[in-house]
């Protein structure tokens, strides 16, 4: 599928699409290195949750309400 018949597509789909890939690349996750700076925004979102300055969301429940943002 190229890039211009992905641009097609309804929100809708191109989420299910990145879901299915994220799915698929995240099962192995050995085959991946976090990038440096990955384990650094980790921590100071760590440290904004202890603080309270953000909350956390049901992983679900922020799935459903991007979806509905998008269809």
């Amino acid at each position: 599928m190229s890039i211009a018949e992905l641009r097609l597509l309804p929100n809708s789909e191109k989420l299910k699409i990145i879901e299915t890939l994220w799915a698929d690349l995240s099962a192995d996750e050995a085959s991946f290195e976090s990038p440096a700076w990955h384990a650094e925004e980790l921590r100071k979102t760590e440290e904004d949750l202890k603080a309270g300055r953000v909350t956390a969301v049901d992983w679900d429940e922020a799935k459903k309400a991007l979806r509905k943002r998008f269809e």
